[in-house]
């Protein structure tokens, strides 16, 4: 069970409505939504087959790039250098994941 990929998706999608909740960004809304979706199929692909990583390696590489680029631009943390920064951590994970797979003789 890939519970940290669970808990990246829930981060996500609950960025997403605390950004509707807060500032009533309706597009925060949806992407979180969106994104948040798309790392909870990621994480439940890999649960059940622990090489395929790469839903949920396109989800955070491009979060990692998207909230990057804005905590550049912004230098505030909350909430694209949250973000960023828990992706670059999931791209780190899933790395590791591809290049320490078992080989079949």
């Amino acid at each position: 069970m890939d519970w940290v990929g669970y808990g990246y998706a829930a981060l996500i999608a609950s960025g997403g409505v605390f950004g509707y909740v807060k500032a009533g960004s309706v597009p925060s809304l949806a992407a979180g939504l969106l994104f948040g979706s798309a790392a909870g199929f990621g994480a439940y692909q890999v649960s059940n087959d622990p090489a395929n990583i790469w839903v949920s390696l396109a989800t955070s590489g491009a979060l990692t790039g998207v909230m990057g680029k804005r905590f550049y631009a912004s230098r505030k943390f909350m909430p694209a250098g949250l973000m960023a920064g828990a992706s670059l951590l999931m791209v780190g994970k899933l790395s590791l994941a591809l290049f320490n797979k078992p080989v079949q003789s």
